[in-house]
C-alpha cells in the first residue's frame, strides 16, 4: 500500500472529524486544521494517491510551466489541454473579478508563480549554488514577494520551498500558505517530487527528504462526499508507482513540456477511478 494514501486519507478524516469550520473569500465554508506537516522519503517512494486516478502529466506540465518555462500565460497550458487555471486567468481586456490589471496581463494570472521565478532568476541560482557551494545554508525559492502581490490574480499557494544536500541526498522543505486538500494537494505533492527528482538529478545528487508544511489544509464543503468516496477506498490502495526521467537528459531546462511529456514517466501506476470536484474560486 501507497504510504502516501494512507498518511493523506488519515489527515483528511481528522479534518472531517476535527475540523474547525471557516467561512472564506470564495463563499464555499471549509473545515481546516491549521499546520499540517508530511515527510517523503523520495527515495524510497513517489508519492502519488492511487485511491483516485491523480493527473500526472497535468500535474508535472504545470509545475513545468512555474519553473522550466517560468511563464504566466495560461494560454501554454491551454495548447496542452491543461484547464487547471482557467478561472484565474486574466481577460483580454486586462480585468479579473472585477479588477483592472492592465493589458499587459491579458491571458495570464498576474505577476505570480512563474513570474516571480523568472524575475528572480530562481531555478538557476538554486541549480549554480547547489553545483558550486552545495552547504550553502540559505537556498530558498520564494514566490511570496510583497511588491508583486496586488498584481497577481492569485498569490501562490505553494510560496516557499527550501534546499538542503545531506549525505548526498537533496532535501527540499516546501511551505504551503492554503491547501484545497481535495484538489489542490494530490496535485502539489506529486509535481514537487517530481521537480525534486529532477533537479537532484542533474546536480548529481540522490533525491532525499520532502517535508511538506501546510499553515492552512481545508476540505470545501463541496468537496466532502468526495473525500468520503476515497477514504472508503483506502484498504484497496496500491502500491506506490515508479518514476522515470529520461536518463539522456541532464539539464532541468532540457527536458521535453510538450503534451506528450516524453522525457517523464510514471511506470505502473495503478489506481482507482477519478473523483470529480468543483475547484473554489
Amino acid at each position: 500500500m501507497s504510504k502516501w494514501d494512507k498518511e493523506y486519507l488519515n489527515m483528511c478524516k481528522n479534518i472531517l472529524e476535527n475540523g474547525y469550520k471557516s467561512e472564506n473569500r470564495t463563499g464555499i465554508n471549509t473545515y481546516k486544521l491549521p499546520h499540517q506537516i508530511f515527510k517523503f522519503d523520495l527515495g524510497e517512494e513517489f508519492p502519488i494517491l492511487t485511491t483516485k486516478f491523480v493527473a500526472f502529466k497535468s500535474a508535472v506540465l504545470e509545475m513545468l510551466w512555474f519553473y522550466q518555462v517560468q511563464s504566466n500565460d495560461v494560454r501554454w497550458l491551454q495548447e496542452r489541454n491543461v484547464k487547471i487555471w482557467n478561472e484565474w486567468q486574466i481577460d483580454e481586456n486586462g480585468d479579473y473579478m472585477g479588477k483592472h490589471f492592465g493589458k499587459e496581463y491579458a491571458h495570464t494570472i498576474g505577476t505570480a508563480y512563474g513570474y516571480i521565478v523568472n524575475k528572480y532568476k530562481l531555478v538557476q541560482n538554486l541549480i549554480d549554488t547547489l553545483k558550486t557551494n552545495p552547504n550553502d545554508r540559505r537556498m530558498i525559492m520564494s514566490l511570496w514577494q510583497n511588491e508583486y502581490l496586488e498584481s497577481a490574480a492569485l498569490p501562490s499557494c505553494v510560496w516557499n520551498t527550501q534546499w538542503d544536500v545531506t549525505d548526498g541526498k537533496l532535501n527540499c522543505m516546501v511551505t504551503q500558505r492554503s491547501c484545497d486538500v481535495f484538489l489542490g494537494l494530490p496535485f502539489n505533492v506529486t509535481q514537487y517530487a517530481v521537480l525534486v527528482n529532477m533537479i537532484a538529478k542533474e546536480v548529481g545528487l540522490k533525491p532525499g527528504i520532502m517535508t511538506w508544511c501546510i499553515n492552512n489544509a481545508h476540505i470545501y464543503e463541496n468537496h466532502i462526499e468526495g473525500i468520503k468516496e476515497q477514504i472508503s477506498r483506502l484498504d484497496q490502495a496500491y502500491d506506490a508507482p515508479e518514476l522515470w526521467l529520461n536518463p539522456a537528459v541532464n539539464n532541468f531546462f532540457e527536458y521535453d513540456n510538450s503534451k506528450e511529456l516524453k522525457d517523464i514517466k510514471l511506470l505502473n501506476y495503478k489506481h482507482h477511478e477519478k473523483i470529480s470536484g468543483k475547484v473554489a474560486v
